[in-house]
Parts: C-alpha cells; sequence; structure tokens
C-alpha cells in the first residue's frame, strides 16, 4: 500500500522550477519501498474535449473534460532515509502545464492518482478516466516566464575557488601594517594583527596560478577595526593597511589578466561599532538622522555603566550574534537600502569584480536582496550572487535573489563522515543525496562547495592530522556537483582548531617550502586539473554504486567511476564483478572509454 501521507509535492519551488526558458524539472518525494514506478500525468490546460471549457473555468466542480494529459515517465533521482525523490523532464508546448502524479503500488496493482486537492485511487479504469480529465484537481505551473528563471554565470561552473583571509595570507608591503603587528606566524587571537595585505595577495597570484586557481574570495577588505573584517567602517573604501583602493584595483586587474575571478564579501547585515553613522547615532540618539537605519530598542543605546557589566543578551539595540560591537543595520530602511546599494554598485561597475559573498544574507529581507540582483545584475550579468547560509535556502533561490548558496549541508555530510566518523556509509549517502535534491539542478551546479572556512576548524585539524583522511575529503568534494573551494594554505596541510577562544584555523599562511606539505599540494593541484577539465564532475545527479563493505563507497559521475576506503584498514571489494583492492583511507579512480 501507498502511504498517502507521506507524498510530497510544492509547485513553483525546487519540486517544480523552469530548469530553462522551456523546460520543466517535476519532482515528487514518496516514502521508501512503496512504489514500483511514478508517472507524471502532464499537459497543456487549453485543451479540452469537443464543447469543453477551453479553459473557461480551470478550476471547480464542473472543470472536466481535459484532454491535455499525458503520461511521462519519472526517474529514481535519489533516497534519503525515508523518502524515495522522484524527477521528470518535461517541454510544454506553451511554456504552461497542469498536472498531477499517477504511482504504481509494488506488489499490489493499486493505482493512486496524486493531486494538488486529494489523492485518488484510479486503479478502476472507468474511474481514471473521469479523474484523469478533472483539471481541478491537478497542480498547475502557470507559465515559464523568462524573467523568473534562474540564471547562474556559465564561468561559476569551471571555477575552483581559493578562499583568502587577507590579514593572514602574505605581507607584501609590512611598512603599511597595522600598528601593533605581531611577528608572522604569531599564534592568532581575537585581537592581534598579522599584517596581511592585497599587495601581498599579488606577489603571490603566480603561485595560485600555477596550482590552477581561477576564482579568489575574499573575507571583507573594507576599512574596519579587526583582523577579519567584518566590522565595517568605511563601504566605500579598502582599509588602507591592506593597501587601499589602489592595491584593490591592480589585484582585479592582474587576476583579470590571469584568467582569475574576484568574489567579495558583502557585510551588510551589520557595521563595526565605529562606523561614523553608528557614532552618530550614539552621540545623537534619536536626533539622529540615522537613528532609523538600525533596530534600536531604546535611548541611549549604550548603559550609563562600563562595558563589561552589559547584559549582551539583552542590549538596547539589535546586533549580530549577541556582538555589542556589531550594531545591525535596517535594511527596510529606504535611505540605508539606497546606501548600501550603492555600495553593490560601486564595486561592480568602478572595480569590475566578478561576485558577492552575502555575509549573514538570511537575516536580511527578502525584498532587499531582489533589488540587490537588479542592481548588480544590471551593471554585469554574469556577477555571481552567493548567500551565506548554513540552512534550507530554498526560499532564495527562485531566480530573483541569489544565484546559489555555500553548500554546509554537503560540508556537515562529508565532514561527519570522512573526518569525525559521526555517520556510517548509508547515513553519509541519504545526507549527500539530500543535498542533491534540496535546489534545482541550476542551483547546484553553481553551488559553493567548501571543507573548511574563516568560521570553521580546518579540515586537517578535523580529521586528527590524519592527511590520508583529509585526500578522501577532498577528492569527494572535487568530484561532486557544484564549484569547489580551497580555504587559503589547505592546499599545503595548514592545519588549525576553531573553538571558544581559539582561532588558529586562521594561522598565517606558511611560505617556506621547507615546511609545507608539497606532496598534499601536488595531490590538490592534480585535483584541480581534473576537475577543470572534466565537465562529468559537475553532472546534477549522482549516482551510487554497490560495493561490499561497510567502509568503501562507490559512485558515478558521468564516464568516471570513484571508489573510497573510508577505513584505516585495506578493503578488497566487489565493484560490478571486479575485485578492487583499496589502501587503508585508499581509493581508485577510473574512467570509461
Amino acid at each position: 500500500m501507498i502511504t498517502l501521507s507521506a507524498l510530497v509535492h510544492n509547485p513553483k519551488s525546487a519540486m517544480c522550477y523552469a530548469r530553462d526558458n522551456s523546460t520543466l524539472h517535476v519532482r515528487l518525494r514518496s516514502a521508501k519501498d512503496e512504489i514500483e514506478k511514478v508517472t507524471l500525468w502532464i499537459g497543456d490546460p487549453y485543451e479540452w474535449a469537443v464543447g469543453g471549457l477551453d479553459g473557461g473555468n480551470l478550476g471547480g466542480s464542473d472543470a472536466h473534460g481535459w484532454t491535455g494529459g499525458r503520461e511521462i515517465p519519472m526517474t529514481i533521482e535519489a533516497e534519503t532515509q525515508h523518502q524515495t525523490c522522484w524527477l521528470a523532464e518535461f517541454t510544454p508546448p506553451k511554456r504552461r502545464a497542469r498536472y498531477g502524479f499517477i504511482l504504481h503500488s509494488k506488489g499490489t496493482g493499486q493505482k493512486i492518482l496524486f493531486g494538488e486537492r486529494k489523492s485518488v485511487d484510479i486503479t478502476d479504469a472507468k474511474v481514471a478516466e473521469v479523474e484523469l480529465s478533472n483539471l481541478s484537481n491537478f497542480f498547475c505551473f502557470p507559465y515559464i516566464n523568462p524573467r523568473d528563471v534562474l540564471a547562474t554565470p556559465e564561468w561559476v561552473q569551471k571555477t575552483v575557488w581559493y578562499h583568502i583571509f587577507p590579514d593572514r595570507f602574505a605581507n607584501g608591503r609590512p611598512e603599511i601594517s597595522p600598528a601593533g603587528t605581531m611577528p608572522w606566524g604569531t599564534e592568532p587571537t581575537q585581537d592581534n594583527f598579522m599584517g596581511g595585505d592585497l599587495w601581498g595577495v599579488i606577489d603571490k597570484l603566480d603561485y595560485l596560478q600555477d596550482l590552477g586557481i581561477n576564482g579568489l574570495y575574499f573575507c571583507p577588505v573594507f576599512t574596519a577595526n579587526a583582523s577579519h573584517r567584518y566590522d565595517t567602517v568605511d563601504y566605500f573604501n579598502v582599509d588602507p593597511s591592506l593597501g587601499g583602493n589602489e592595491a584593490f584595483s591592480l589585484l582585479v586587474k592582474e587576476a583579470h589578466q590571469r584568467g582569475m575571478k574576484v568574489m567579495l564579501d558583502a557585510v551588510f547585515n551589520h557595521v563595526g561599532d565605529q562606523h561614523p553613522l553608528w557614532l552618530d547615532v550614539v552621540a545623537n540618539g534619536k536626533a539622529s538622522p540615522y537613528h532609523d537605519w538600525f533596530w534600536i530598542r531604546e535611548f541611549p543605546v549604550y548603559e550609563d555603566k562600563p562595558r563589561e557589566q552589559w547584559d549582551y543578551q539583552n542590549l538596547r539595540y539589535e546586533t549580530f550574534g549577541n556582538v555589542a560591537s556589531m550594531p545591525k543595520l535596517n535594511t527596510e530602511n529606504e535611505q540605508c537600502r539606497a546606501y548600501l546599494l550603492d555600495v553593490a554598485r560601486r564595486w561592480v561597475e568602478d572595480f569590475d569584480i566578478d561576485g558577492w559573498r552575502l555575509d549573514v544574507g538570511n537575516e536580511i529581507d527578502h525584498d532587499f536582496w531582489r533589488d540587490f540582483r537588479k542592481v548588480v545584475k544590471s551593471i554585469k550579468p554574469d556577477c555571481y550572487i552567493l548567500g551565506e547560509i548554513w540552512h534550507d535556502a530554498s526560499a532564495w533561490l527562485g531566480g530573483d535573489q541569489y544565484d546559489s548558496v555555500m553548500n554546509y549541508p554537503m560540508t556537515q555530510a562529508v565532514l561527519d563522515f570522512f573526518a569525525l566518523d559521526l555517520s556510517n556509509k548509508q547515513d553519509f549517502i541519504w545526507d549527500v543525496n539530500r543535498s542533491y535534491c534540496a535546489y534545482s539542478h541550476t542551483a547546484n551546479q553553481a553551488m559553493f562547495n567548501l571543507l573548511d572556512s574563516h568560521d570553521t576548524s580546518r579540515i586537517l585539524s578535523l580529521c586528527g592530522e590524519n592527511k590520508a583522511r583529509a585526500r578522501l575529503a577532498y577528492l569527494f568534494m572535487f568530484t561532486q556537483v557544484g564549484t569547489p573551494c580551497i580555504y587559503y594554505g589547505g592546499e599545503v596541510a595548514l592545519s588549525g582548531g576553531r573553538g571558544m577562544g581559539s582561532e588558529a584555523n586562521r594561522r598565517c599562511m606558511v611560505w617556506e617550502e621547507e615546511k609545507q606539505d608539497l606532496e598534499f599540494r601536488q595531490f590538490i593541484q592534480e585535483l584541480i586539473v581534473l576537475r577543470k577539465s572534466e565537465p562529468d564532475f559537475n553532472i546534477p545527479t549522482v549516482h551510487w554504486l554497490d560495493v561490499d563493505s561497510d567502509h568503501c563507497i562507490a559512485y558515478q559521475r558521468g564516464q568516471w567511476q570513484i571508489v573510497m576506503n573510508n577505513s584505516a584498514v585495506a578493503q578488497s571489494v566487489n565493484l560490478q564483478g571486479e575485485t578492487v583492492q583499496l589502501a587503508p583511507y585508499g581509493y581508485r579512480m577510473s574512467k570509461s572509454q
């Protein structure tokens, strides 16, 4: 029997979306192991029997006589812990469709029509004839409007990113370093500076080009107080201690000459507490012309007592997290909104950047991001708009806001399996499948994949310094849909944990070759070459292969087969009739001819 309450479909979402200007992708989720096959019953809503309504009534009790439906087989896209995810592709002749799902139960011969209003047993042919012509019970995709179709920059799919924390990457001009800068390589804290700057990045562009990098993603570079620079003081100028606008302008030009794209971090959720607009509010309270640019509960905004006595859980103003030094902006204020859109416009228009990564993007209103997209895309249509969202991001990926998001669900799946031993083989497969089915194929092919960042512990630390395990994690990431990213130093096995009071994940880049793991770097370099030369690795579906081991996974990516041994014990496995020998944490990649 089919569990009707387990059937899930939402129209005009990642479960039914325009893949391009003429093609629909339609998904259905059902309970596992209950359904033999599913067909999509779909067609034009304006096809009616002679004497029919011809669309005069597209719903209601008299909407019978629809003849537009036809059966399209659905395939199993993936399985998760409790569900089977089905997918079909359909090209509606006139860009519009009504549709439902015909489900065939395993073993019982039961045949169910799953519609928008109800589910009906249509095992009886006479009942089926009536129900399949009743338009009022079918889901609707009204029209493929090209402007609503999510279109992502094509270059993103061919990009391998390198994530740079500017203060810790390379010091090109020590004379511009902030006062009190620590010697390079000092253990990092929340407060110290190491003197990395954009001149240093320019000096290392040849190194990055040799590695194979063609996308640079920077943590914030605008004038700020802290070394992380997420506490902006001036959005319109690069921090002088990073080299100012002069260094950044040259960096973009030099990167572009090497075929590299440049993406900046847009911190529009909050500012630093030394930003002039916030200082005006602190000084003048409600009389400040900027008081409504922030979310203020009570004036004056600061309590009249030492900061160490403040109640940080109940400040008088909204902040990022509970960080008093990062007051939250009110993007619903029209002047504030226009100010931030001018920021977005300036760096694309005047400096020719190629992408924006949107910090804490989920805490800003959707309408702001719609305007942001219009502004950015009007200047540079192929500018990449990437959201930082750690949870389900479907609401931002409808074609009117972001191009894609940072793929933290995939990150977590990879870390839990390869690094932390928190999931077994089956849980890992389900977790990966869930990430594939969460979004449209379009968004997935522009997904930003990462293993670590300035916000997390480094992958090598999470692997207990086991480089063989880290290699498997990198190999898996580089062979999945989306665009892979390396956090600076990851290529030479830089390690460091992140936790309460620890910022070891933000250690300075090690440039002395005798201190680098050059063998690990060569491995990463080979992965980059492979990734950039093989479009198979960005196919938006993954096909798992059966292997007779609880510790080994195998999967197909186009013509490529990859099998991995995620254990400290050598494994001998059967893969499609072939015996494959795998060393501890070993792998094999092969390509069919």
